[in-house]
């Protein structure tokens, strides 16, 4: 598995449909992707507890996809070794009366994880050049100034968005950003899948389907945000989302390979520290 047969390559040409969601990226088998599934997760949680005593980098991990493509059980399987002190979770609803009162990067500032952790957006500021873009009925609730809403209104949202995000890798916050990939006969076959099994009848809402409604439209709106988006400091990787088991292998490679790639390690203690730890020694050793 080549982490970088996934990434959007930054001010390449680019198409959707050159990803195919039901890859499994060179793995043979389910039982191969769990065996290294299991390693990338005890990778991840040894640099979680050295990215947290090394109190300099945090990282972000944005998920993006279509209903049904998995990514809570993405977080869930990939995330299930970690100390979950050391990680945020926020998924992003509709904006509330409050948030709409800010900038549309607002609320998303607010949730950014502190330096030493783990921060996820289950989606992101990424749906405003998505749901927005396709519904654009939405930007009327925004309260935007008129001279903003220009030609080259979408144009200036990704490039505020880049700056953001190249603003957060500056101090410190790497963005991982994931699209999971999942054909249109796919989430079909997971939408008829909860409607029929009980214990699943909580995930399906009728708005699902009509949102499916506007498939193709989506489509167009994720290509167009990978190629003004995927950047050298934050890419894009698609993951294919066809088969869960890869979906969540992928993730972890990637994340585990990031952890590593900052070369971090523990603090090495100062020598006025050195004698505090001598000190506290010999009182612990003299008490009876």
């Amino acid at each position: 598995m080549n982490s970088k047969d996934f990434i959007v390559p930054p001010g390449k040409k680019f198409s959707l449909a050159d990803y195919d969601p039901a890859s499994t990226g060179g793995v043979k088998n389910k039982d191969l992707a769990e065996e290294r599934l299991e390693k990338d997760i005890k990778d991840i949680a040894q640099y979680q507890d050295i990215l947290y005593a090394h109190d300099v980098y945090a990282v972000l991990m944005i998920f993006q996809a279509m209903d049904a493509a998995g990514k809570d059980g993405a977080v869930k399987h990939v995330m299930s070794g970690i100390n979950p002190q050391g990680c945020q979770v926020y998924s992003f609803k509709s904006p509330s009366t409050e948030e709409l009162d800010h900038d549309y990067l607002w609320r998303s500032m607010k949730a950014l994880p502190e330096r030493g952790r783990f921060g996820i957006f289950n989606r992101s500021y990424y749906e405003e050049v998505l749901i927005v873009r396709v519904h654009n009925e939405i930007l009327k609730t925004q309260k935007l100034p008129p001279q903003s809403k220009g030609k080259d209104f979408w144009k200036e949202r990704f490039g505020e968005i880049n700056n953001f995000e190249q603003y957060l890798v500056r101090n410190g916050i790497h963005v991982l950003k994931f699209f999971l990939n999942v054909s249109k006969e796919e989430q079909k076959r997971r939408f008829l899948k909860r409607i029929e099994t009980p214990e699943k009848n909580w995930k399906f809402s009728a708005s699902d389907v009509k949102e499916r409604q506007h498939w193709d439209e989506y489509m167009k709106s994720y290509e167009d945000m990978f190629r003004h988006t995927s950047t050298q400091w934050a890419p894009w990787y698609i993951i294919p989302a066809d088969h869960k088991w890869f979906t969540r292998a992928a993730v972890a490679h990637i994340l585990a390979h990031k952890l590593k790639s900052l070369d971090i390690s523990y603090p090495k203690p100062t020598e006025e520290h050195m004698k505090e730890l001598e000190k506290a020694r010999k009182l612990l050793e003299q008490e009876k």
